[in-house]
C-alpha cells in the first residue's frame, strides 16, 4: 500500500507500528526518525529506511526543513498501521 507524505517543517507523526512494517524513501528535503529506545536519525533524499514488524516508530520533517517521502507498508488482517501516543517536543528534540 504505497503512499506519498509530503511533510512541513517540525510536523511529525505520531508513535506507531505496522503489522508488517514499513519502507520509508525520502524524495526531497530534510527528516528525521526514531526507533523506541534509540536516537533520533536524520534522513535524506535517497535514503531508504526499513522499520521491521510491529516495531515502535516515529517520522516527520526535520525542525527547520520540510520533507517528503514514499510510505510502503502492507495490509494485514485489514490493518496497516497501530497508531500510538503523540511525539512530544522533548522526543522531537526540539
Amino acid at each position: 500500500m504505497p503512499g506519498s507524505q509530503g511533510r512541513f517543517a517540525s510536523i511529525r507523526s505520531a508513535w506507531h507500528t505496522h503489522p508488517l512494517g514499513q519502507t520509508l524513501i525520502v524524495v526531497s528535503g530534510l527528516g528525521r526518525v526514531q526507533r523506541e529506545g534509540g536516537p533520533i536519525e536524520d534522513i535524506r533524499p535517497g535514503d531508504i529506511v526499513w522499520f521491521a514488524p510491529g516495531e515502535k516508530h516515529w517520522h516527520g520533517a526535520s525542525p527547520d526543513v520540510a520533507m517528503t517521502h514514499i510510505a510502503l507498508q502492507e495490509v494485514k488482517d485489514g490493518r496497516v498501521v497501530d497508531w500510538m501516543e503523540h511525539v512530544t517536543d522533548a522526543d522531537y528534540g526540539v
